[in-house]
């Protein structure tokens, strides 16, 4: 979600050029292919010929073994997700920011408010709305990983990426044992929805739904 705002607020700038292709270009890992963007992934992140290892390596820094290590296992993943999807949040990030008020943004800016104060006082609660959807969709989505995890590690090494969708999958349907797999599965329903509730419950205290 920071990398979405972030981005949506750049691109709203009037700093930035060409616009529209920069926000296809963000906005393109999101609908490729997953098995296709793995492959490509997995490659980058090879310890011997990975290009991202080459780059750790040109200045000085060791090769990092990122799908064979546990310790690098989950944010090479996380690294990975958030590449693939926060251009989603971005383009919806992108479409509130055009629609806040321009009247008080020059009415903070002639009062003397800088870049953060009118960020924090006109800007992020004319976009709540949107915030609290994108972190209630965001979050359910990230409690469910499973395609990263199964395309790029199998839920390896030492089971340091076996997501609970990845474990609720392996139990209903490599083992069968459909009652662990059920239960996961309200579990994760039940976790879902405590999470969602502590959220709609901030986001009311700041009167943003």
């Amino acid at each position: 979600i920071g990398a979405s705002l972030a981005s949506a607020l750049l691109l709203n700038s009037a700093v930035v050029r060409w616009k529209p292709v920069w926000r296809v270009l963000l906005f393109a890992p999101y609908v490729t292919g997953l098995v296709a963007t793995a492959v490509v992934w997995r490659y980058l992140l090879n310890t011997r010929h990975g290009l991202i290892n080459e780059a750790l390596r040109s200045v000085g820094l060791p090769a990092v073994d990122w799908l064979g290590d546990p310790r690098a296992s989950i944010p090479a993943i996380l690294i990975f997700v958030t590449w693939k999807v926060f251009g989603y949040n971005m383009v919806v990030f992108s479409a509130a920011l055009a629609a806040v008020p321009r009247d008080l943004m020059e009415a903070a800016r002639l009062d003397g408010a800088g870049a953060w104060a009118r960020f924090r006082h006109v800007t992020l609660p004319a976009i709540g709305p949107v915030l609290v959807l994108a972190g209630l969709l965001s979050v359910a989505g990230f409690l469910q990983i499973f395609d990263e995890p199964y395309v790029m590690t199998q839920g390896g090494p030492a089971q340091s990426t076996l997501t609970v969708t990845y474990f609720m999958f392996s139990e209903g349907f490599e083992w069968w044992n459909l009652g662990v797999a059920s239960a996961v599965a309200v579990v994760l329903f039940a976790a879902t929805l405590a999470v969602t509730a502590v959220q709609v419950r901030i986001a009311r205290r700041r009167e943003w739904v």
